[in-house]
């Protein structure tokens, strides 16, 4: 699966690949130490976030509920062109 900014695909893969192994490798016999894909984590959540702003995105949007409720029905906003 593709982030949501182009360029932070290759650093969510990066990512990825490091917990997938810290999970398999080390979390599942007992280290729960995850400090070692912490840095791969935290360049990839700042460019989650600065794509989230070019998308006009506040993070509080991403925590509500809209399955089920009338706002599941608004149309987004236009983008600023």
């Amino acid at each position: 699966m593709n982030s949501i900014g182009e360029n932070c695909t290759q650093l969510k893969k990066d990512y990825d690949n490091c917990f997938n192994n810290w999970f398999s490798d080390r979390f599942l016999k007992g280290d729960t130490d995850d400090s070692l894909c912490a840095p791969l984590f935290k360049v990839y959540q700042q460019c989650v976030k600065e794509a989230m702003k070019q998308h006009q995105i506040e993070f509080k949007e991403i925590e509500n509920d809209y399955l089920g409720t009338k706002d599941e029905e608004k149309k987004p906003p236009p983008k600023d062109s």
